[in-house]
C-alpha cells in the first residue's frame, strides 16, 4: 500500500513540473496562483478577438509587440488598448527568427545578427513603444523564443544593456509551471504555448496544473480566432470564464506579476 501512495505522489509531483516540489508562492490578497495571459506579434486577430474577451471578462493581458507590420491605424488601436490597462511588451522590431524556423524571411534571420543588432533592435522597438504609451519601463518576449543571434547567445548583453525588466521564453505545458521564486532567472521565464488548436479543456487543464502547484503560469498565444498558431475564439473564451469562476487565481500582466515574484525571490533566504 505505501509503495502505491509513493508511486502516486512522485506521478503527481512529476506531471506538476520540475519546479513544483518547491513550494509555493504568497500570492497578493490570498491568491492561490498566478496565470499571466500573454499575446505575441501583434496579431490584428488580437485586437479584434482576444482584447474585446479580456476587457468583457474584466482581465488584462500582455501583448508583446514587433514593428515590422505594425500600421497607423493599429498603433491607435494599441494605445487605447495600454490606456485600459493591458501591458504592450517589447518583441523587437523585425522578429527575426532561426533560418530552419522561418526559412521564408531570409533577410530577417537570427543567423545574420549578433548581440549588438539584436539590442540595438530591442532599443529602436522601446522608442516605438514609448511612443504608443508612454512608458519606459519593459518587458521583452524572444522572438520564437531563441535567444541565440550568429551563434552567440544575447541574454547576457540584455542584461547588462538595462534595456529590458523581464524577457519571456518558452517551455512545455508542464515545466514552464514555476513555483521557485529564488531560482527564477527574471530574464529567461519559462511559458506554454499551446499549438494545434487546443480546445478550452486543454487550456483549463494548464490552469489547474498552475493552481495546484499554487505556482506561476504564463501562457503564449498568437493568433486568437485568426491569423496563425492560432487558438479559437470559442476556446480563448472558455478560458477567460474559468479564470473568471475562480477568483483565486490571480490574472495580471507580466511585469506586474514580475514585480511580485522577483521581489518575493530576493526575500527568499
Amino acid at each position: 500500500m505505501r509503495l502505491v501512495l509513493f508511486a502516486a505522489l512522485a506521478w503527481a509531483l512529476a506531471a506538476a513540473g520540475p519546479a513544483a516540489a518547491q513550494g509555493a508562492f504568497a500570492w497578493p490578497k490570498g491568491k492561490r496562483a498566478a496565470i499571466v495571459l500573454t499575446y505575441d506579434d501583434a496579431m490584428p486577430s488580437q485586437l479584434d478577438v482576444a482584447i474585446p474577451q479580456l476587457d468583457a471578462a474584466g482581465l488584462k493581458g500582455t501583448f508583446f509587440l514587433d514593428a515590422d507590420s505594425l500600421t497607423p491605424a493599429e498603433m491607435l488601436r494599441w494605445r487605447r488598448a495600454a490606456k485600459s490597462g493591458h501591458e504592450l511588451g517589447n518583441h523587437s522590431v523585425n522578429h527575426p527568427c532561426p533560418r530552419a524556423m522561418l526559412p521564408r524571411a531570409e533577410h530577417h534571420v537570427t543567423e545574420t545578427y549578433d548581440t549588438q543588432s539584436m539590442l540595438a533592435e530591442i532599443g529602436v522597438m522601446n522608442a516605438v513603444l514609448f511612443g504608443i504609451d508612454g512608458r519606459t519601463a519593459r518587458t521583452y518576449a524572444y522572438p520564437c523564443s531563441q535567444s541565440l543571434v550568429g551563434g552567440e547567445d544575447y541574454r547576457g548583453g540584455l542584461r547588462t544593456s538595462g534595456l529590458i525588466r523581464y524577457a519571456r521564453t518558452g517551455g512545455d505545458a508542464y515545466r514552464s509551471v514555476i513555483t521557485d521564486a529564488a531560482s527564477l532567472d527574471p530574464l529567461n521565464v519559462p511559458s506554454w504555448g499551446p499549438v494545434d488548436h487546443p480546445d478550452g479543456a486543454q487550456l483549463i487543464a494548464y490552469v489547474e496544473r498552475v493552481r495546484a502547484a499554487g505556482g506561476l503560469g504564463v501562457l503564449q498565444f498568437h493568433g486568437v480566432g485568426g491569423d496563425y498558431l492560432e487558438v479559437s475564439a470559442q476556446a480563448h473564451q472558455q478560458l477567460l470564464d474559468h479564470l473568471k469562476r475562480n477568483p483565486d487565481i490571480w490574472v495580471a500582466p507580466f511585469q506586474q506579476v514580475m514585480d511580485h515574484v522577483t521581489k518575493a525571490g530576493a526575500a527568499t533566504p
